[in-house]
């Protein structure tokens, strides 16, 4: 039985531990501090928990003896300390991060990965299994010219002006709407402010905007560098949410107190279970000799698991994660060390039991996936 130490009791942790609880496979060990957090966990599961100070080194490295992998669901600024205890403790690591300079750092750690152990950040949805999806489509293409990557987690039922609720990591979120962005620009990698490139677009009848967030490429620019004229990550919101958020980061200059930014969001904007999940990519460029668009779209909504309510950014999130571990355990991973999402292939991902949340009809009647899906033989 794989044991695993996951770092992280809250939204996406808890929906990480139900999904490889319920396997029988992983002997799971929940860490945090925030003993409400594991109790409720213990309820749910009867997983075994621990009270963990991720900020403590010597607490982490007791944790992670005697185990083979560890994921990190904690705020992404603690995850070099995690990666940096795991590579030396010879265990697989794995992450949720989106912050550009985080994964940077956790990938120095890689190299002093031992060769039959991995080190991969950011597997969750964008970045994470995006990524995948971006990169399988770029494989039916003799050259590229765009690849264009669209991502939303969106309330199903938008009651306020900014049209939004809170799904996920707050500071996860601010980071988005204040980095600067990667992207590649007439062949060349550049940076380009966030909230900017507005753009607007329908799919499946619904009106979205889109515009530039940091963090959702991954390793992409590095993966296509050479490849691509075009390649850009923006976030999927309702219309008229772009506006609102450039007043408050940049015209009353919250980008500048982000602890203020959190607090208004998170006292105004209430949470909801009751959201939907848009992964929109297209890539063209030249195949067979024609110039050609080909496009992955798919919504993924939240929905019942075991009689409880479980969110889209929840269940994909963790799915994701859950997914990537599951995967190197089969040993459907290329190699050790360090490992980029976009390495994971695309029918192993989706054919495995945690990625199949992707692309399988919920049992209740409302959830469900619009996926259109992509034959190389078109």
């Amino acid at each position: 039985m794989h044991r695993v130490l996951l770092l992280g009791a809250g939204t996406i942790g808890r929906m990480i531990a139900k999904l490889l609880s319920r396997t029988g496979d992983y002997e799971l060990l929940v860490g945090d501090v925030d003993e409400r957090l594991l109790q409720r966990i213990h309820q749910q599961s009867g997983t075994a928990t621990r009270l963990l100070d991720a900020q403590n080194p010597a607490e982490v490295q007791e944790g992670l003896r005697n185990r083979d992998s560890v994921i990190s669901a904690l705020n992404f600024r603690l995850n070099p300390l995690v990666a940096a205890a795991a590579t030396a403790a010879g265990v697989n690591y794995f992450d949720l991060t989106e912050d550009v300079e985080t994964t940077r750092r956790v990938r120095e750690f890689a190299a002093g990965c031992r060769p039959d152990r991995v080190v991969m950040p950011q597997c969750g949805l964008a970045p994470g299994f995006i990524s995948i999806v971006a990169h399988h489509l770029t494989k039916a293409f003799d050259s590229l010219d765009t690849v264009h990557m669209r991502v939303g987690a969106l309330p199903q039922f938008p009651s306020n002006t900014l049209k939004y609720n809170l799904t996920w990591s707050t500071d996860g979120l601010i980071n988005e709407y204040c980095n600067l962005c990667e992207t590649i620009h007439d062949g060349r990698l550049i940076e380009v402010l966030p909230l900017e490139g507005l753009e607007s677009f329908s799919l499946n009848g619904v009106r979205y905007e889109g515009f530039n967030t940091s963090g959702g490429l991954g390793t992409l620019c590095d993966t296509l560098a050479g490849k691509v004229r075009e390649l850009n990550y923006k976030t999927i919101r309702y219309p008229g949410h772009r506006d609102l958020v450039s007043f408050l980061v940049h015209d009353l200059k919250l980008n500048s107190r982000r602890d203020v930014l959190k607090d208004i969001l998170e006292r105004a904007i209430p949470v909801t279970f009751q959201d939907l999940v848009v992964v929109f990519c297209t890539v063209t460029g030249r195949r067979k000799g024609r110039f050609a668009q080909i496009s992955d779209a798919r919504t993924i909504y939240s929905q019942l698991i075991d009689g409880e309510a479980w969110s889209a950014i929840q269940i994909t999130t963790a799915a994701a994660v859950c997914a990537a571990m599951d995967l190197m355990r089969a040993g459907k991973l290329p190699h050790g060390g360090f490992i980029r999402q976009e390495e994971i292939g695309y029918d192993d991902f989706l054919s495995n039991r945690f990625g199949r949340h992707y692309v399988e009809e919920a049992s209740s009647g409302r959830s469900g996936i619009r996926d259109f899906g992509v034959s190389n033989d078109a």
